[in-house]
């Protein structure tokens, strides 16, 4: 896969009005900055049972996004998750709630946006949803649309936007 610089800031000039923007002050963790793909969905609470599921089986390039429900609680995803996402050559994992292992997930090739950081780990029932559209950020994460991110954002569009 080549990887292609894409730019929120020239994507919101250029198609602004295709374009949701995120208002969630997610702080970047893993070793790509910017970053972009399909979406994936899971909806979980201190519960990443599902997220493990999901890093295991979404396609190669896809950006896995995470609704924790804004819970800082406990970390939703660490290193061993981190190294999965990594492996399967997925994009980025985008996490309304908490990481953790915050220094070996910098030095991982995917990136990783989150509320902030948590030692502790979550619970493991496997509760939750997968494959939903999800609400938060002031923004609708449907499966199959595209997330752009990078320093400046994350921005969200309907069909691909990149050459």
């Amino acid at each position: 896969m080549v990887e292609t610089e894409v730019k929120t800031a020239d994507l919101c000039d250029e198609h602004a009005s295709e374009l949701e923007v995120c208002y969630l002050d997610l702080k970047s963790y893993g070793g790509k900055k910017g970053f972009f793909g399909p979406i994936s969905t899971v909806k979980v609470f201190e519960d990443n049972v599902l997220v493990k599921e999901a890093l295991q089986t979404i396609p190669e390039g896809s950006v896995l996004v995470v609704d924790g429900g804004g819970s800082k609680r406990c970390a939703l995803l660490g290193d061993r998750l981190g190294d999965i996402a990594q492996q399967r050559k997925l994009a980025g994992v985008i996490i309304n709630g908490c990481v953790r292992d915050t220094a070996e997930l910098a030095k991982q090739k995917v990136g990783i946006l989150a509320l902030g950081s948590n030692p502790l780990k979550s619970i493991k029932k496997g509760q939750g949803e997968r494959d939903i559209t999800l609400q938060f950020g002031e923004v609708r994460w449907q499966p199959g649309h595209y997330v752009y991110a990078d320093e400046d954002g994350v921005v969200l569009s309907a069909k691909p936007l990149h050459k």
